[in-house]
């Protein structure tokens, strides 16, 4: 069975106990929703370490768009089960009042990456992000913790926050799942209709199709996708667009 833990102190005193046995841990912070990429993170977890912990937590202070974090899913129990079953030991529950506090009064900003590409477009996005990993590194304490490669800068972003602030943790990276048809696999797309699940792996095609990035736009833009931007930076190109109300990102190696 797995152990809920809703508490950040007790959480600590736990995996700082598991450590001090020598239990190398795992770190999967998620907000829920869990699909197999999500699971396909606590697997690799559980194959490098000897105890993995999931943290659910849907964080508004990554919000820009309230009606995004209003519509975020939260189906706990399903979530809980698997977690489970993919091999997650502790689920870390936290609420608002036990991650901040301070009322995020204190904050992680990053003055250069994170102002580009999805900071462009979602202002405070990565004030947010890095400031609860921060919080869950600290009270998780993890050997390492793991990240997709679907949200790309955030990867980039996290890695580089670990090394700035001499966090003694190795962020682990893993390949984007997709859907067989191409598509990222994102909890945002349950809420893509019918009609908009059949264009988004057009999505996918558009960037691996290696064409100047301006034609890709306008391929996706014919598609029927509106465009936040499609970049290459180094080895990878990114995208974000928009179908309906939904919001997809995905890169992939140029």
């Amino acid at each position: 069975m797995i152990e809920i833990i809703r508490n950040a102190n007790a959480a600590r005193d736990r995996l700082r106990g598991l450590s001090r046995q020598g239990h190398s841990i795992g770190f999967v912070p998620t907000m829920g929703a869990l699909h197999e990429g999500h699971l396909s993170l606590v697997g690799r977890a559980g194959a490098e370490n000897e105890k993995v912990v999931v943290s659910i937590y849907v964080n508004p202070t990554q919000y820009d768009d309230p009606d995004d974090l209003a519509n975020y899913p939260r189906p706990l129990e399903q979530d809980l089960e698997k977690a489970e079953t993919a091999g997650a030991h502790i689920a870390f529950l936290p609420d608002y009042e036990e991650i901040y506090a301070d009322a995020y009064r204190f904050r992680v900003t990053e003055n250069q990456l994170s102002r580009e590409l999805e900071g462009a477009h979602r202002s405070g996005h990565f004030d947010g992000v890095l400031t609860v990993v921060l919080k869950l590194f600290g009270i998780v304490r993890p050997d390492r913790a793991y990240f997709g490669e679907k949200d790309w800068q955030q990867l980039q972003l996290v890695r580089d926050m670990a090394s700035a602030f001499f966090l003694d943790l190795e962020v682990v990276s893993c390949p984007t799942v997709r859907e067989s048809d191409g598509l990222a696999m994102s909890s945002r797309n349950a809420r893509l209709a019918p009609v908009e699940r059949s264009i988004a792996p057009e999505f996918h095609r558009v960037l691996s199709s290696g064409r100047p990035t301006s034609e890709m736009e306008s391929a996706l833009k014919n598609a029927g996708f509106k465009v936040d931007y499609v970049e290459r930076r180094g080895e990878r190109v990114l995208g974000a667009v928009r179908l309906g109300k939904v919001r997809l990102i995905d890169n992939v190696e140029a």
